[in-house]
């Protein structure tokens, strides 16, 4: 394959290692299900959506590969999409990076997708990997911040935290995913930032470490992540706006 090819040939990495405690007891985040349908089947299908991303890796639980798999075969996914499924590691970080090991070597374009945002728009999706095939080495989407925001000193459980300084509102964003990657550039990353503590949740930030440059593109607001057990209900308040309306 030429090298022209590879540049945009696109793969998207979901990992789906983690359990969710905040979203309570039961099964692992991922496998939660949404309008009867597992939260992670969601997320595939977002990406598998866009006519660019060929390649799905879904990063399974260390001893859950099997189930994951078994449970993409339930399921109806775009044929025109292939996906495997491989064991995660014990943080985010090793995840995301035993799923770039396992992608082919005509992939030149990837994204990092959390399973736990499974609404993205289409649209969100092709934004970030035109904007990696326009140039960019990292992507991500984003939206301006509704909220005004205090860095604190952080203080004993239950007692006041003074504020030490607020940013400047409209120079900030709340970064979602899927985040688009040149492919050498996010291994190199990956190769250089060393796991520490639970590891890097964003791996926009470890390119950001290597002194290369992240833009940012439009983000949408039902690209949210789904973390409490209120997430769920406007989650699949979304997909009823969305059936009524689109006949998703």
């Amino acid at each position: 394959m030429s090298d022209e090819s590879r540049q945009y040939r696109t793969a998207a990495v979901i990992p789906a290692a983690g359990r969710g405690v905040r979203l309570g007891p039961g099964a692992p985040k991922a496998l939660r299900a949404l309008n009867g349908t597992p939260m992670l089947i969601h997320a595939v299908r977002a990406m598998a959506a866009s006519r660019a991303v060929s390649l799905v890796v879904v990063v399974a639980p260390p001893d859950g590969a099997p189930e994951v798999k078994r449970l993409l075969d339930t399921y109806a996914l775009p044929e025109r999409t292939d996906y495997l499924v491989v064991p995660g590691g014990g943080t985010r970080q090793e995840s995301v990076r035993l799923g770039l090991d396992a992608l082919p070597e005509d992939i030149g374009i990837v994204l990092v997708h959390d399973a736990a945002r499974p609404l993205v728009p289409v649209e969100t999706v092709d934004a970030v990997v035109q904007a990696v095939r326009d140039g960019a080495p990292a992507v991500v989407p984003a939206l301006p911040l509704a909220d005004t925001v205090k860095e604190i000193e952080p203080a004993a459980q239950g007692e006041p935290e003074p504020v030490v300084f607020t940013p400047e509102r409209a120079r900030l964003r709340a970064v979602q995913t899927p985040q688009g990657f040149d492919r050498d550039t996010l291994m190199r990353a990956h190769d250089t930032v060393a796991v520490a503590g639970e590891g890097a949740t964003d791996d926009a930030g470890m390119v950001e470490q290597l002194g290369e440059p992240v833009v940012v593109v439009p983000g949408h607001e039902e690209a949210f992540k789904v973390t409490r057990p209120l997430d769920l209900v406007l989650a699949e308040a979304v997909l009823a706006r969305r059936r009524a309306n689109d006949g998703f």
